[in-house]
This record gives structure tokens, C-alpha cells and sequence, in this order.
């Protein structure tokens, strides 16, 4: 068996090389390469995948979407599983790679998800968040479609039948796997399969990743609706949870202030996604799918 393990990248210069020195790592007893999907770095990113031996591919920026830019490394990619991992993700351990490939093709599982984590300077309520969809205990198979393509494998044999949208904003993951389990494929969430996930956001870059996320969630589940009165209801209620949670590890004055920023750009962007018209200008789209 070979793994295919595909990187989308934007200056990406940070955490990629403690990136791929970890795929370096990995014990399994397969092969496996790195195709490193680059839309336009203007940084040291791509310099740095050549420097650890990468196939790279490259996507004009005009042409990009999260759903594009996979399938242009899944097309090039040689391996039968094909593995997803975002360029500030970095795994936990050794045996990452073999742990989120190992119920791929077992118990009808096509897709798997592994977990993520922050590190000590990660947001609170970001962690609070990853805790929340990312628990301690795999599920294997899982009971819904929730899927994260920022640590997530695929075969590539079912990639061929259902290839990734190209024209949503975000959520991709979760638009794929919901047909795949429609089609009476299963979703397995490997608890162990951890990474790292390392995001260096301003708070403009928070509320538009949540509102482009809720954007594309309107094509997803078009029966979710977010009223002025649960936007008020999830933000005053996430921000107590937070609070209580900070409180009980003894950083709630460290905290305090962020979790009230971030919660904020959460429900607003999400609020905002949600009431903006599915079809975008090719103006907007960029606007979308380059935050940065």
C-alpha cells in the first residue's frame, strides 16, 4: 500500500517544516509521499517542501478553491489512500499516519478524521472547540457525517466516484462525507490520530473563516437557520461556558477578554454566512477563500 499525504499551502513557512519533519518520522510499515498543493506563496513555503523532497503542485490563485485545490493533488497524488493534512497542523506523535489509515476499508469506514489539539498558545476558546469535536474516545465507525479535512484520510478509490466540491466556501469535508454516507459508506473518527492545529489568526481572520463556514454549511444543511436570537443566545452562552471553563483552570484573567473577542467573531461570522446569498461574484470568492 502507498499513502499519499496532500498539503494545501498558502505561506505556510512557520509550522511546515515541523510539519514534514514529522511525516518524515512516521513509522509504518507502507510507503508514502507528500504532494504539496502551493496557491501562490509569496514566502518560503514552497522552497521549504522542495528542500524535504515534496512533489509540488501548483494552483494559479484565481483559480483556487478549497475543493479544487484538493482534487488537483488528489489527481496527481500516486498512493491508493490519500491523506489530508493542513500546513499549520503538525502531528503528536510517530504513529499518526499509520493510526488515521488503519480503519480505512474496515467496517464500510471510506473516510477517517483524526483528532486536534492546541498548544500553549493557542486561544482558549479555540481549545474549548477542538474539545468539543474532537473528544478523547474514537468512534469507529460514527454515528453522522462531521468530517475535518485539516488531518483526514481517504481512499482513493472512492475519491474517484466523489470528488470534492469546488464551489463551496468551506466544508468540503463535511459536504463529502455526507454522501458518502448516504451511499451507506461509513465516517470513523480516530481519537489517537492527533495533531497540532496552529492558527495564527487576526480577529477579522476568525469572523471570516466562520462566516465563510456557514456560507457553505447553507448548502450543506439549508434547514439550519441562525436568527438575530440565537446568535444571541449561542454567543452569551459559549462565552459563560468559556468563562466557567477558564475559571476552573485558574487563566481566567489571562483569558477573560479573548473569549469574549472570540466568541464574538464565531457567531457574528457565523451569523452573516448564514444571510449571505449562496451564489458569489468571482470577487467575493477570492474575498472568501483568501482571508489572509
Amino acid at each position: 500500500m502507498k499513502a499519499s499525504i496532500i498539503i494545501r499551502t498558502y505561506n505556510e513557512q512557520r509550522y511546515l517544516p515541523d510539519l514534514l519533519s514529522s511525516i518524515r518520522a512516521q513509522k509504518t510499515d507502507f510507503q508514502h509521499e507528500v504532494v504539496l498543493v502551493d496557491s501562490g506563496s509569496t514566502d518560503r513555503t514552497v522552497s521549504i517542501a522542495e528542500e524535504f523532497g515534496c512533489r509540488i503542485q501548483r494552483i494559479d490563485k484565481k483559480e483556487f478553491s478549497f475543493g479544487k485545490s484538493l482534487n488537483f493533488g488528489c489527481r496527481a497524488a500516486q498512493g491508493e489512500c490519500l491523506v489530508f493534512v493542513s500546513g499549520h497542523c503538525i502531528p503528536t506523535d510517530e504513529n499518526w499516519l499509520a493510526k488515521l489509515l488503519a480503519p480505512l476499508g474496515r467496517d464500510a469506514i471510506a473516510y477517517t478524521y483524526g483528532g486536534q489539539r492546541g498548544n500553549g498558545q493557542s486561544r482558549f476558546s479555540e481549545c474549548q472547540i477542538f474539545a468539543k469535536y474532537f473528544p478523547s474516545e474514537s468512534r469507529l465507525p460514527q454515528e453522522g457525517f462531521y468530517c475535518n479535512n485539516a488531518n483526514a484520510a481517504l481512499l482513493k478509490d472512492v475519491w474517484k466516484q466523489y470528488p470534492f466540491d469546488e464551489e463551496l466556501t468551506g466544508l468540503e469535508d463535511m459536504h463529502l462525507s455526507k454522501q458518502l454516507v448516504q451511499k451507506g459508506m461509513m465516517v470513523g473518527y480516530v481519537a489517537d490520530a492527533a495533531v497540532f492545529h496552529l492558527h495564527e489568526e487576526s480577529w477579522s481572520q476568525i469572523r471570516r473563516r466562520f462566516e465563510r463556514e456557514a456560507l457553505a454549511l447553507q448548502h450543506i444543511m439549508p434547514e439550519i437557520q441562525l436568527s438575530r436570537t440565537d446568535f444571541l443566545r449561542y454567543f452569551g452562552s459559549a462565552v459563560l461556558l468559556d468563562l466557567g471553563a477558564a475559571l476552573q483552570k485558574k487563566s481566567l484573567r489571562r483569558s477573560a477578554g479573548e473569549i469574549f473577542l472570540y466568541r464574538l467573531m464565531q457567531f457574528s461570522g457565523a451569523y452573516r454566512g448564514n444571510h449571505i446569498h449562496r451564489k458569489l461574484s468571482r470577487a467575493k470568492k477570492e474575498q472568501y477563500f483568501y482571508p489572509r
